[in-house]
Order: structure tokens, then C-alpha cells, then sequence
């Protein structure tokens, strides 16, 4: 049995029963007026406190962080620090962890191809592409080069390169591909039953880029299971009614009908799980 918490965006904890492995972690959700106002923002440590508790998060070995705008990585040296779990990312994510007093000795850096086995999992990590840019998400490939301590801007966390996860558990073949992008052929061999895919972007998208995402993830790996991410408003609270994105940013009906539809001509099962629920694969 492994059991998939989401808590919305691309926050996923993976538990074994044994080990327990956290990819992103962001929980706090500052709105989107203090991003747009550039508020110093810091990790709302009750929200946090009141997942360690509930989940509970007592052996949670290990965070990997896919990319370090805000909305991926915020929280992570806070759950690291109060669950003494080591944090894997980019150069990005380490200064993120060393402004938040992550001890040395728990931070890892990656790059694609590593590969690492905690307990029974096995986790590749995959070089991966961020969805295009927006008005307000515009630095794509840029580094964060220092420390970053809060309370910070959420302009500071920069995008930092990005990355997909391929986890092995047992039985269980699973790939976490946060962003509506790819490189085409970068996920040749891989083999997932299911697939965390990101879908952030999709309903913006013309036929042919939105048949070409499909082929170069859900077809390559051969996936039967879609469990989308990245399609709730992550400025609201977590513990608040769950929202769809804002219209302008997008349209969630359309997001879901376009993949549903994509899931029924092609016979793959399509799974809609909502933040702060356990599903078992």
C-alpha cells in the first residue's frame, strides 16, 4: 500500500507505512495580493503545524523540491527543520534551505539523472521544463544565487531550473511531472502506472502543443492513471472551500474537460483528488 496526500499545487507526501517522502511543499498560500504588493512573507507555521500534527509527519524522511518559485519550496526548510527530514533540490533550493537554518548535513543537491533510495523507494530525478512564463512569473532559468531568508518578497524565489520525479515503490511506478511542458524524448524508457501531472496552462493551449504534451508525458511513460496538480487557486487558504484558479489565470472546467476527454478516447483512468485527501495507489 502507498498512500498519496495532496495538499494542493504540487505538495504530495508519500507514505509507505514506513517512510514517509514529502515532493514541494508549500501549505502557507500567501495571497495574491501580498505577492503582487511584494509583502515580505514568511511560512505560516500554524497551517504547518497543524499538518505535522494531523497527518501525523512523524517519519518523514526526506523533501524534494521540484523547482523554487514560492509556490513549490516556501515551506520546506520549516518542515525539514521541525521534522528532521533532508532536503533535495537544485543550487536554488539549497540557498532556499540555508536562509531557512537547514543544517548542512540535511541538504542535498541534484541534477538530473540522480538517483536515490530511501527505505523502499527508489527516486530519479529528470531535468524538466517550466511552463511558459507570465506577466507575473517571468523568471524562468534564473538562479537564486544567495540565501533566502523570510520573511522575503515571493518575487525572490526564482525559478531555479526544474525537475520531474520517477519514484519506485514495490509494486508502484509512479512520475511526478509538475509543469505543462517537456522535452521531447526526456522521458523515453521511463515506465509509470500513474502520473502526477501538471496541468497549469493546458486550457490555454492550441490542439497541436496540448497533443504533443500528452504524447511526450502520459503516452511515453504509458501511464494509466492521470491525477492532475497544479489546478487549484494556491492564494487561498489551505483550510478554506477549495477554489479553482482565478478565470484569468484559468479556467478549471476547461482544464478537466480537455484531459477527461483526452482519458476517454484513450483509456486512461482520470482521477481529480482534491487538497487535503489521502488517496491509496
Amino acid at each position: 500500500m502507498l498512500k498519496v496526500t495532496f495538499f494542493g499545487t504540487t505538495t504530495l507526501l508519500f507514505d509507505d507505512g514506513k517512510d514517509q517522502i514529502l515532493f514541494d511543499a508549500h501549505v502557507t498560500r500567501p495571497s495574491i495580493k501580498q505577492m503582487l504588493r511584494s509583502e515580505p512573507v514568511r511560512t505560516n507555521t500554524a497551517v504547518c503545524d497543524r499538518i505535522i500534527k494531523l497527518c501525523p509527519l512523524d517519519r518523514l524522511r526526506a523533501i524534494f523540491i521540484s523547482h523554487t518559485h514560492h509556490d513549490h519550496v516556501m515551506d520546506a526548510p520549516y518542515f525539514a527543520n521541525r521534522c528532521r527530514a533532508t532536503i533535495y533540490g537544485s543550487e536554488s533550493a539549497k540557498n532556499v534551505a540555508i536562509g531557512g537554518k537547514v543544517s548542512a548535513d540535511r541538504i542535498v543537491v541534484f541534477e538530473d539523472g540522480s538517483s536515490f533510495t530511501i527505505g523502499d523507494y527508489k527516486i530519479k530525478i529528470i531535468k524538466a521544463l517550466h511552463s511558459k512564463p507570465t506577466k507575473i512569473n517571468d523568471n524562468i532559468g534564473e538562479p537564486i544565487e544567495e540565501p533566502l531568508s523570510q520573511p522575503v518578497s515571493l518575487f525572490k524565489y526564482k525559478e531555479g531550473g526544474s525537475y520531474d520525479f520517477y519514484v519506485e515503490n514495490n509494486e508502484h511506478k509512479i512520475l511526478i511531472h509538475p509543469s505543462f511542458n517537456y522535452i521531447e524524448g526526456q522521458l523515453d524508457g521511463i515506465q509509470a502506472d500513474t502520473i502526477f501531472l501538471g496541468v497549469a496552462g493546458i486550457g490555454k493551449a492550441d490542439e497541436e502543443t496540448e497533443k504533443a504534451f500528452f504524447k511526450e508525458t502520459v503516452e511515453a511513460v504509458g501511464a494509466k492513471l492521470i491525477i492532475p496538480v497544479h489546478w487549484d487557486n494556491f492564494f487561498s487558504p489551505l483550510y478554506h472551500p477549495i477554489e479553482e484558479m482565478p478565470e484569468f489565470v484559468e479556467r478549471s472546467d476547461i482544464v478537466f474537460y480537455r484531459v477527461g476527454t483526452y482519458c476517454a478516447y484513450n483509456h486512461v483512468h482520470f482521477l481529480i483528488q482534491y487538497p487535503c485527501t489521502s488517496i491509496e495507489l
